[in-house]
């Protein structure tokens, strides 16, 4: 859930405005950034620049956008997707503007210039902020591909003549893992090479913005004879906006789903959405025999062409285990790694951009802590100086001295119900109230484990207004606690901890503050091989 806000002398641009879905919660409603902070302290955007068109980069725009009214810069395909978002919203698209990968723009005192980036989307950028003496690269999300089928290898000599940059502002994804992230290249070939030794009905799952991956299985489809239906609506609408950008134009002719009873099984393959196990998605309706088109065989094969996201595992489990008592061979990240390939970069693709940039100082961000951390070891062993590993809400300076933390300002979740943004109502109460008791915010970072769930990395409390609160004793409770409890999901664990939770509070505190609980799913990194 992206959004970052640049001042210089009292003028303020955003860059991205995304969303995040909330799998903690019933229902797995949508959250979008808090505004509270930038309305109290005066601060309105005079333009918003968009990075890529990722839903956790540009999926909170058509609900944000009216508090600001100020012009959205994308380049064409995120542009496209905010268009159709903003028709949804009955808003006007007027304030969208189109700009093209190497083109530049201004804001006040600030110069910006987009500069086009290799991910799992086309058209991603990174940007390159100026005001004053000071040149910020905000990396976006990048790998460094080869070969990434849609979209050109980066430019090298573009991100060269840009060094030395006094500060990269930099994705963190993948921080912990060594060497390559892999091409998009290798995996089309990969691809090939399974759908040609498959046997019966072939359903491939994976990200409908991995526009070069869904090019890539179309492709591979026509060589071995097969035909190419789609699955899901964010499947169907961005294969839609690709192809009119001409993106897709020798992706194969689709066959609509409602048509597929009528070929042959090993004729078929299917390109679905639900990697990630979501309840509503195409290739969960498959595996629990509610599509109205559709019926999986044995024989049939079902090819997960993502990662799980952290948070994600234990639904992806149970969609597996579905898939498997209806006799279907599965291919996935574990049994058959060459068929993903991750969209951010490793620690040789970091270490390569950082030799070309010469940047003094880094500001780790996306990822958790743990992906932060290894991001600062990475830079210091660079001689880059990166002192602060920030969090949602911090406000962080940077001029001649280098970076430091201001301050910190809570973030309450926002979440979107019935077409509008409202305050999640946390354990108790409603957070649009002012409590004569305080309020205690808590972000939890788990990562699922072999017995259940365990802590990771740092616990994030602000009490503001609250009894004093011993926070070493607080985190060795809630570690028993998730040792103790069993759940399957998030939503579980929420629902198991939140009893507890409130009274262990009431049993300590003089007086029960209300409680604001925010469950994040996290992962353990890789182990990181001795060079």
């Amino acid at each position: 859930m992206n959004l970052t806000l640049y001042g210089y002398e009292d003028h303020w641009i955003a860059v991205d405005c995304g969303m995040m879905i909330r799998q903690d919660l019933p229902n797995a409603p949508l959250q979008v950034p808090n505004l509270d902070t930038p309305k109290a302290l005066g601060i309105a955007p005079k333009a918003l620049y968009i990075t890529h068109g990722h839903e956790d980069h540009i999926g909170a725009v058509a609900w944000l956008w009216p508090h600001w009214q100020c012009p959205v810069y994308a380049t064409p395909l995120a542009a496209g997707l905010l268009r159709l978002k903003f028709a949804e919203h009955q808003l006007s698209s007027a304030a969208i503007q189109v700009i093209e990968p190497g083109e530049a723009l201004e804001s006040g005192p600030f110069s910006l210039r987009y500069l086009g980036v290799p991910h799992s989307i086309p058209e991603s950028c990174a940007l390159l902020v100026m005001a004053g003496p000071y040149r910020v690269l905000h990396s976006g999300d990048w790998k460094l591909d080869p070969e990434p089928i849609i979209g050109a290898p980066i430019d090298s000599s573009q991100f060269k003549a840009l060094a030395p940059v006094d500060l990269v502002v930099g994705d963190s994804t993948n921080a912990p893992v060594p060497g390559h992230s892999g091409s998009e290249g290798d995996v089309a070939r990969a691809l090939a090479r399974t759908l040609t030794q498959c046997e019966g009905r072939v359903i491939v799952s994976c990200f409908a913005s991995n526009l070069a991956r869904v090019l890539a299985i179309g492709r591979a489809a026509e060589q071995c004879g097969r035909r190419v239906s789609l699955m899901g609506r964010s499947m169907e609408r961005m294969v839609s906006v690709a192809r009119g950008l001409g993106y897709m134009d020798d992706f194969p002719a689709v066959v609509p789903a409602h048509d597929l009873g009528y070929l042959p099984p090993d004729e078929v393959v299917v390109i679905a959405t639900g990697s990630q196990g979501e309840p509503r998605a195409a290739l969960q309706r498959l595996a629990q025999g509610r599509h109205p088109h559709v019926d999986l065989q044995p024989g049939d094969n079902v090819i997960f062409s993502a990662k799980a996201i952290p948070g994600n595992e234990r639904p992806i489990e149970q969609l597996k285990k579905r898939l498997q008592q209806l006799g279907v061979q599965l291919f996935d990240e574990f049994n058959h790694p060459e068929l993903h390939a991750t969209g951010h970069p490793a620690q040789e693709e970091m270490t390569r951009f950082y030799q070309w940039l010469s940047p003094q100082h880094l500001l780790p961000v996306h990822g958790e802590s743990l992906h932060q951390q290894a991001h600062q070891r990475l830079a210091t062993s660079l001689g880059i100086d990166a002192p602060l590993a920030p969090v949602n809400g911090d406000m962080i300076r940077f001029d001649q001295q280098g970076l430091q933390h201001e301050q910190h300002y809570p973030q309450p979740p926002c979440i979107v119900s019935q077409n509008s943004v409202v305050p999640h109502p946390g354990l108790e109460g409603d957070t649009s109230t002012h409590p004569r008791r305080g309020s205690l915010y808590l972000a939890l970072p788990v990562c699922a484990t072999e017995t259940g769930w365990a802590r990771i990395g740092r616990l994030m409390l602000d009490n503001t207004g609250a009894n004093a609160l011993d926070e070493d004793s607080f985190s060795e409770w809630l570690d028993e606690q998730l040792a103790d409890l069993h759940a399957d999901t998030l939503a579980d664990l929420r629902l198991g901890l939140q009893p507890r939770l409130i009274a262990w509070l009431a049993e300590r505190l003089q007086h029960l503050p209300e409680v604001h609980l925010q469950i994040m799913a996290s992962d353990l990194p890789a182990p990181i091989a001795d060079e």
